[in-house]
């Protein structure tokens, strides 16, 4: 089966050819750049929004890259049940779009964070990971200013019912406390999925570990369950 992703760039997007790059690595095939204009994204079976500061950033994170034409096309292809992938800035502009519920809020101590976090896999049956396991500890890094993630208490309770937050912070050892989350995200969230469960947020960067030569393989698995997932569970 082929296989067709596109990686979309804002303006300001950084992150880009390290999605392309980990990818190829992994799948062995390409991904297609797609700007930010473009208003027709026609049979992509993968779509990634990368990390980076669309637009600057300003006004709110992602609040500007929503109203891109490419977003159109990217509710469109989420709501047939193709899979969206949005990594940092790409799950700021899932949030915006709708797609995602929640906000991504500016960290708890008001300061950019670039370091490596741990992370519980709460949900393995997922599109996105299936070739990790249920409690999983993974190391994956973090680059923002607003990651902390909020949402009505009502709200937090379905997600956890339903199995949507599929990541969350956590310390070594998997036990979970509001210092494990140092953006201050709320419940220590750190990635969640939609109701039909082929759209993905997260934080961290997992095509910053997802190979070795990079100093780790702890993203490579969700490359992996996406790649597996769209052949078919092959």
């Amino acid at each position: 089966m082929s296989v067709k992703t596109a990686v979309v760039v804002f303006p300001g997007s950084n992150c880009d050819q390290d999605n392309v790059r980990s990818w190829k690595a992994i799948s062995g095939l390409d991904a297609q750049l797609v700007w930010h204009k473009e208003a027709s994204l026609p049979n992509y079976d993968l779509v990634i929004i990368p990390g980076g500061f669309a637009f600057g950033d300003y006004l709110r994170c992602g609040a500007i890259a929503r109203f891109s034409p490419v977003m159109s096309e990217i509710v469109r292809l989420a709501k047939r049940g193709n899979l969206v992938l949005g990594i940092c800035n790409g799950f700021q502009i899932l949030t915006e779009a709708g797609l995602l519920p929640g906000a991504l809020n500016h960290n708890k101590n008001l300061k950019y964070l670039c370091l490596d976090v741990f992370l519980r896999v709460e949900n393995a049956q997922t599109a996105f990971t299936g070739d990790y396991s249920k409690g999983q500890v993974i190391k994956i890094p973090i680059s923002h200013g607003c990651g902390g993630f909020s949402l009505k208490g009502s709200e937090l309770k379905t997600l956890n019912d339903r199995d949507r937050v599929v990541f969350r912070y956590c310390a070594p050892d998997g036990s979970v406390s509001a210092e494990d989350a140092p953006n201050g995200s709320l419940d220590n969230v750190a990635g969640i999925i939609n109701e039909g469960g082929n759209v993905l947020g997260m934080m961290p960067h997992p095509e910053r570990l997802a190979e070795k030569e990079l100093g780790g393989l702890d993203g490579r698995p969700l490359f992996t369950s996406i790649l597996r997932t769209l052949k078919g569970g092959s």
